[in-house]
C-alpha cells in the first residue's frame, strides 16, 4: 500500500535529498553522536551481566544445565517493562531529579540504581548462595530494562526520523562496545583476577552513562493537556496509548512479528555458553571469539545496516537482514562438528554478529517507526518488551530442549524456528508497511 503522492504534487528527488541531507547534518552532529554512543554503551553494559557472563559464571561454578538455561528468566522485565513504562512517560521525577527535565530525570536515576545493582552482583557467590546471586542478576536486568525505556524514548523524541539510522548506528555502537566489555572483557579478566573483582570494574563504567544524561539536551515535550483526575491520568499514561497502537491495521500481526523475531537467536544464545564449554574450548578461546573480532563484525554490520535503511528502506533492509540472520544460525550446528578447532569457533562468531549487527539496526529502525510520538516511552516499551518476550520466556526452557535434543539437534531446531518469522515479516511488508520507502 503506498502512501507516494502523484507525480504532480511530489517535490523534486534533488529537493528531497538536500532536505533530508540538511536535517541529518544539523542534528547529527559530533556532540550528539557520542551522547547517543554514551548512552548505547550504558545500555550494553549490564545485558551480559544477567545474560552470557553470568551463565558461564554459573556454569564454571558446575551448576545443572537446567538451572543455568532458566537463567533466562532473569531478564523478564526487559519482556514486561510496558507495565511500568508509562508511569516513566507520564509522571515527574521527584526532587532533586526533577530539575534535569522529564526524560532525563528518570534516566539518571535508573542509571545509578543499575550501578547499585551491579556492585552487589559482585560480592555474590553463586557456587554457594544461588538465590542471592540470581536476586542480583534480576535486579540488574530490571535496572537495565527500565533505563533502556528512558533512553530509547530520549532518542526517538531527540532525533527526527532522517536522522534516525545514524543515531541507531551510534547507538548499536556503544551498546556493543560495552557487551564486549562486560562479556569477553570479564570471561577473560576473571580467568587472573577472579570473577569479583573483575565485576567490580563495571560498576564505574556503567555510571558513564549518566555523566552522558548530564551532558545532553532535555526534547521538547509533545504539546497535550495534562489530565487532573487520576482516572483520567490513567488513561492518558496506559490506555491511549496501547489503544492507539492496538487499533491501528494489521496491529496482531505487527506483535506477533516482533514477538517472533528473535526467537531463533534467542534458543541459540541462552546455550551457548555451555555449548561452547562442551565443545572443549576454554574462557581464553571464548573471550579472543566473542572479543575484538566480533566486536569490529557487529559495528561492519550495523554501519552497513544502517546504508541499508537509508538506500533501500526500512522494509527492504529488514528483509534482507532477517534472511541473513537466519542463514547466519546454521553456523551453530555446524560447529558441532568440528569441537577444539579454536578457528572455527572464531568464524561462526564473527558471522554471526556482522548478521545480528544488520539485523540489529533494521529491526530498531522498524520498532523506531511504529511510535507515535505523543506515546514514545509506553509504545516503544510495548514492542521492545514484545521483541524480548521469545528469550525471556521460551529461551528459559532452552536447557531441558537442549539436554532432550543433543547440542547439534539443539541447534538445528534453532535455526528452524526463525522460520515463522520470516514469513510474518513477507505478509507485514506487502500489506502494513513501515512508513517511508520500504516496499518489499
Amino acid at each position: 500500500m503506498s502512501t507516494d503522492q502523484p507525480p504532480s504534487t511530489q517535490p523534486s528527488i534533488i529537493t528531497q535529498r538536500i532536505t533530508t541531507q540538511w536535517i541529518t547534518t544539523q542534528w547529527i552532529t559530533g556532540k550528539t553522536l557520542t551522547l547517543i554512543t554514551l548512552l548505547g554503551f550504558s545500555s550494553g553494559l549490564p545485558l551480559a551481566l544477567s545474560g552470557f557472563t553470568l551463565r558461564l559464571w554459573l556454569t564454571r561454578a558446575h551448576l545443572p544445565l537446567a538451572e543455568i538455561g532458566l537463567t533466562a528468566n532473569l531478564g523478564i522485565a526487559y519482556s514486561l517493562k510496558f507495565l511500568w513504562a508509562p508511569a516513566l512517560d507520564h509522571f515527574r521525577a521527584p526532587p532533586p531529579f526533577r530539575a534535569l527535565g522529564r526524560r532525563r530525570s528518570w534516566l539518571l536515576i535508573t542509571q545509578l540504581s543499575l550501578a547499585g545493582a551491579i556492585l552487589g552482583l559482585a560480592f555474590t557467590h553463586p557456587a554457594h548462595h544461588l538465590a542471592a546471586t540470581l536476586t542480583l542478576g534480576a535486579l540488574v536486568a530490571f535496572c537495565s530494562a527500565s533505563q533502556d525505556i528512558m533512553i530509547d524514548t530520549w532518542r526517538i523524541e531527540f532525533f527526527p526520523l532522517p536522522a534516525m539510522g545514524t543515531a541507531i548506528a551510534g547507538y548499536v555502537w556503544g551498546y556493543r562496545a560495552a557487551m564486549l566489555i562486560s562479556g569477553a572483557g570479564v570471561i577473560a579478566l576473571s580467568a587472573t583476577i577472579g570473577w569479583h573483582a573483575a565485576l567490580l570494574l563495571m560498576v564505574p563504567l556503567q555510571l558513564i552513562g549518566a555523566i552522558a544524561t548530564l551532558l545532553a539536551s532535555e526534547p521538547p515535550p509533545p504539546a497535550t493537556n495534562t489530565p487532573r483526575s487520576i482516572a483520567a491520568q490513567f488513561r492518558a499514561a496506559v490506555i491511549d496509548p496501547l489503544a492507539q497502537f492496538l487499533t491501528r491495521p494489521g496491529a496482531p500481526l505487527i506483535l506477533a512479528f516482533i514477538i517472533l523475531f528473535y526467537l531463533g537467536d534467542a534458543l541459540a544464545g541462552v546455550m551457548l555458553a555451555p555449548y561452547y564449554t562442551h565443545l572443549g574450548f576454554n574462557r581464553a578461546a571464548i573471550a579472543i571469539a566473542t572479543g575484538i573480532p566480533a566486536l569490529a563484525a557487529i559495528l561492519a554490520g550495523t554501519a552497513i545496516g544502517g546504508i541499508a535503511i537509508a538506500r533501500l528502506g526500512t522494509g527492504r533492509a529488514l528483509l534482507a537482514a532477517g534472511c541473513f540472520q537466519t542463514a547466519a544460525l546454521a553456523l551453530y550446528p555446524i560447529l558441532g562438528l568440528y569441537p577444539h578447532f579454536p578457528h572455527i569457533l572464531l568464524i561462526t562468531s564473527v558471522t554471526e554478529s556482522f548478521a545480528e549487527g544488520i539485523a540489529s539496526a533494521a529491526f530498531l529502525s522498524y520498532l523506531s517507526s511504529l511510535c507515535d510520538r505523543h506515546y514514545t516511552a509506553t509504545q516503544y516499551a510495548l514492542l521492545s518488551s514484545a521483541a524480548a518476550l521469545s528469550l525471556r520466556t521460551l529461551g528459559g526452557a532452552s536447557g531441558v530442549i537442549a539436554q532432550r535434543l543433543g547440542w547439534i539437534q539443539f541447534y538445528e531446531f534453532s535455526v528452524l524456528s526463525a522460520l515463522p518469522a520470516m514469513a510474518l515479516m513477507i505478509l507485514l511488508l506487502r500489506y502494513y508497511p513501515p512508513p517511508g520507502r520500504v516496499h518489499a
